[in-house]
């Protein structure tokens, strides 16, 4: 519904654009101009890992960290945790060592990727259990429990 109303915008905006233009300024057919993409000077050390996005929830005794990692192999996955901060690293392999000479398109992230994350409740470290499966890592943590409020007599 949010994509349909989108297309209605852009087609009042170029319908707008057609209002104040004159005839020979105009297109002369529908089809986009070509875009001569900029070649850019990547080094492959000046690549940032790519960041990997994640979900984090909790339950009554547990928090949970879940990320889509799907392609990874959990022999390149990397999870540490330290300060009440887990980080997850890893490398996300294409599997094939072909030699592109041009691409057309290319969404795909391929590479090294980090993430750390300050978790938002005390957990007990030594109490996480992390687990891939169907290219989803679950990292669940037992939450410390939390004394109810104590009161505090001044003198």
């Amino acid at each position: 519904m949010a994509r349909r109303q989108q297309d209605d915008d852009l087609l009042m905006e170029d319908e707008l654009a057609a209002a104040f233009l004159d005839e020979g300024d105009m297109p002369q057919d529908d089809a986009p101009a070509p875009v001569e993409a900029e070649e850019e000077d990547w080094a492959e050390d000046d690549l940032v890992p790519g960041q990997l996005a994640v979900d984090v929830y909790e339950t009554k005794e547990k928090l949970y960290v879940k990320a889509r990692t799907a392609g990874v192999n959990k022999n390149d996955l990397d999870v540490s945790i330290s300060d009440n901060t887990v980080t997850v690293r890893g490398t996300l392999s294409s599997g094939d060592e072909i030699e592109a000479e041009n691409y057309y398109l290319q969404e795909c992230y391929w590479g090294e990727f980090s993430r750390s994350i300050a978790l938002p409740v005390p957990v007990k470290e030594d109490e996480v259990e992390a687990i891939l499966k169907d290219g989803v890592l679950t990292i669940s943590f037992t939450k410390v429990k939390q004394d109810t409020v104590k009161k505090i007599t001044v003198k």
